[in-house]
């Protein structure tokens, strides 16, 4: 049984041969990777990207990015390609096909075939002198010297190497696309991540009461609006609706500390004037860097410069945005 030291240290070499081997890639970055990024951005049709064994893992995960980023592409495995599967190529696809050694009896197979129906072949492949290398119109390069799997057998470097390989056609083609953060909400809209990426401030606000109080507002009126409307302030706005402040809970801990009296006072008298606002059109992940900027809980939100509603940060806790 391997001691933690052992464990610790053979992670370590494994790690290291795999960060040493993705750096290598770097060598194959050249005019057939610039050639395959065109070949797919010029093409009216999609990628089909296919292979076998644990290739057939990584292209799905790279049909699933592309898709993210804005190139419809489709996964295809190479066994069912040629008992059916090959009817959801279309006549202006891309085919890219993963592999090792490219020697296999179902790529072996696929590749004519393919061929012969006119698409281009990309060969995601790290085996230069392999079938799939030979065959294909375009080789993309991913060779690694040696696995992980101490018999340097078990796919594990050359699988991280042709998804690297596979990351970086995708970056390269959102590039070309000009893909934006606004194009990528639109295809992620579930989760915390789509809603930073989407998620308004007035999208949060119009679930929230909007307190109000004036300047002449006693103080018993100003809790009960910091009550009742329970988002922990309250705005102060003068006849025509101007915002002249905010008075939070903290304001009304420390007026307490000051004055032995408070019947007296106004809310115009504890208002903390100027506020940090935030326009209702702004994301909600904005107005939480705005919160953390100045180390504040709440923000009055603005439309057109006139105040419309009060912001708190638990209404972005409650939506994942933190």
């Amino acid at each position: 049984m391997f001691s933690k030291d052992q464990v610790i240290r053979h992670a370590l070499e494994s790690i290291e041969l795999q960060a040493v081997s993705v750096a290598a890639l770097a060598a194959f970055a050249n005019d057939a990777f610039a050639e395959a990024v065109h070949t797919i951005h010029h093409s009216k049709g999609r990628l089909v990207i296919s292979g076998i064994g644990k290739s057939a893992i990584i292209a799905q995960k790279i049909v699933a990015t592309m898709n993210s980023t804005g190139t419809p592409a489709l996964y295809m495995h190479a066994a069912d390609a040629i008992h059916g599967d090959l009817g959801m190529v279309q006549e202006d696809d891309v085919v890219m096909i993963i592999s090792k050694s490219g020697e296999s009896a179902e790529i072996k197979f696929l590749v004519p075939v393919i061929r012969n129906f006119g698409n281009p072949v990309i060969a995601l492949c790290g085996n230069e002198h392999g079938y799939l290398a030979r065959e294909a119109d375009i080789w993309i390069n991913c060779t690694v010297e040696k696995e992980a799997c101490p018999n340097n057998l078990a796919p594990t470097t050359s699988t991280t190497a042709q998804m690297v390989m596979g990351d970086a056609l995708a970056v390269c083609l959102l590039r070309l696309k000009g893909f934006s953060g606004k194009d990528f909400a639109r295809y992620h809209p579930g989760g915390a991540l789509g809603k930073k990426l989407y998620l308004r401030v007035k999208d949060l606000i119009r679930m929230n009461e909007v307190p109000v109080v004036r300047p002449g507002s006693t103080i018993r009126e100003v809790i009960m609006e910091i009550s009742g409307k329970r988002l922990g302030a309250t705005a102060v706005l003068n006849e025509k609706d101007d915002l002249l402040g905010i008075i939070t809970d903290g304001d009304i801990r420390r007026m307490l500390q000051r004055y032995a009296d408070v019947d007296p006072l106004k809310a115009a008298d504890i208002l903390s004037s100027d506020p940090k606002t935030i326009d209702e059109d702004e994301l909600a992940v904005q107005a939480l860097e705005l919160m953390r900027q100045h180390d504040i809980t709440q923000l009055p939100a603005t439309r057109e410069g006139r105040y419309v509603g009060m912001l708190h940060l638990h209404d972005l806790v409650r939506e994942g945005i933190i």
